[in-house]
C-alpha cells in the first residue's frame, strides 16, 4: 500500500508540474519597490514569465526584515503560484526576534540560489588602521573604545560585525541606526569612525577617498573591486555575504520545485541578467533545490549562534 500511495504521489506531482504555471505567479519580495532586493526580484521575473508562458508578478510586503513576506508565503496554497524571493536577514529573525514563529527549516521549499550580495567593512579616512590585521590590533589594543555603525539592531550587517568580533576577539560600541541611509554621512564625517554597508553603497565614496574599505565579506575578492581584500584573508573562514534565494510554501510537489528551479537556473546564465545583477553589486549564486536547502540550514545555525553569543534581541 505504501509503494501504491508513493507511486500515486509522483504521478500527481509530474502532472502539477506539467501543467504548471496555470496562471499568474505572484513573487513576495519583504522589502519595499526600488530597494535592492526589489530590484533583484525584477531582474529574473521576466525571464520566469518567457520561460514559462505566465506572467511572474512581483508583489512588496515590506516588514520584519522579510518577516511579514515570509508569513505570507506559509500561509499560501503549496502549488507554486506564490513564491517569496528571499534573503540570509529572513533566517536569523526567529532568532533575533522571539516573537517570530516562522521555521525556515521546515516552513520554506527551496527552490533556488539566486545571488550574493557583499558587504564592507569601512572606516573612516581617519581612522589608524589600513587593513583588517591594523583594525584587530587598534581594537585589541583599546577595548570598547571604538564604536561601528550598523543599519538596525539583528540587521545583517549587525550580526556581520558580531561575527566579526567573535572571530577576531575585539570589542566595539555599537551604534544602530534606523535604516541604512543616515550611516554614509556619519561614516565620512567621522562621526562614527566604523561600519558595515554594501559593496555597491561603499563604491563611489571609497573612489572618492570619503571613507576607506578594509575588506569584503564574502569569501572571495569581488571582481568589480579586486583591490579589496576579502576578510577571509586575514579571518580564514569568515563569510556574512547576504544570499538571495527563491523559495515556495512548505509541501509544494517536487515536480514544480524541479521546473523552476530549472528555469532560474537558466535566467541566472543570461547576459542581460548577469550584467542588471553586477549594476545591484550582486555575485551570481546558483544553487539547485537541495544545495539551497543545506545553504538555509547552515545559514540559519550560525546566524542564531551568533546573536546567542552576543546576547541580540528586538521586538
Amino acid at each position: 500500500m505504501k509503494a501504491l500511495a508513493l507511486s500515486v504521489a509522483v504521478i500527481s506531482s509530474l502532472a502539477q508540474a506539467q501543467d504548471y504555471p496555470t496562471r499568474a505567479v505572484r513573487m513576495l519580495v519583504g522589502y519595499p519597490p526600488g530597494g535592492g532586493m526589489d530590484a533583484i526580484a525584477r531582474v529574473i521575473a521576466p525571464k520566469l514569465s518567457e520561460a514559462l508562458g505566465q506572467q511572474f508578478v512581483i508583489e512588496n510586503r515590506p516588514g520584519a526584515s522579510g518577516g511579514v513576506a515570509a508569513e505570507a508565503l506559509v500561509r499560501s496554497a503549496p502549488d507554486g503560484h506564490v513564491l517569496m524571493v528571499a534573503e540570509s536577514g529572513t533566517l536569523a529573525l526567529p532568532a533575533v526576534n522571539p516573537k517570530v514563529t516562522l521555521d525556515p527549516l521546515k516552513q520554506f521549499s527551496p527552490v533556488g540560489g539566486v545571488c550574493t550580495l557583499p558587504m564592507a567593512f569601512v572606516v573612516n579616512p581617519d581612522f589608524p588602521a589600513r587593513s583588517v590585521a591594523e583594525l584587530i590590533r587598534t581594537l585589541k589594543a583599546q577595548p570598547g573604545k571604538y564604536s561601528y555603525a550598523s543599519p538596525g539592531v539583528g540587521s545583517l550587517q549587525h550580526l556581520a560585525f558580531e561575527l566579526f568580533q567573535r572571530q577576531a576577539g575585539v570589542s566595539a560600541v555599537h551604534v544602530p541606526y534606523k535604516g541604512a541611509s543616515g550611516m554614509l554621512p556619519d561614516l565620512m564625517s567621522g562621526q562614527v569612525p566604523i561600519g558595515v554597508i554594501s559593496s555597491l553603497a561603499a563604491s563611489g565614496p571609497a573612489k572618492a577617498g570619503r571613507i576607506r574599505t578594509l575588506a569584503v565579506t564574502s569569501p572571495q575578492r569581488l571582481t568589480a573591486n579586486p583591490d579589496w581584500p576579502a576578510m577571509a584573508e586575514t579571518l580564514p573562514g569568515f563569510s556574512a555575504a547576504p544570499s538571495v534565494f527563491v523559495v515556495a510554501p512548505p509541501g509544494t510537489p517536487p515536480g514544480v520545485v524541479q521546473k523552476l528551479a530549472a528555469v532560474l537556473g537558466g535566467a541566472l546564465k543570461a547576459p542581460d541578467v548577469l550584467e542588471n545583477l553586477a549594476k545591484q553589486g550582486a555575485t551570481p549564486a546558483p544553487a539547485s533545490p537541495v544545495e539551497l536547502g543545506v545553504q538555509i540550514a547552515e545559514e540559519t545555525r550560525r546566524w542564531a549562534a551568533v546573536v546567542k553569543d552576543a546576547g541580540i534581541k528586538t521586538e
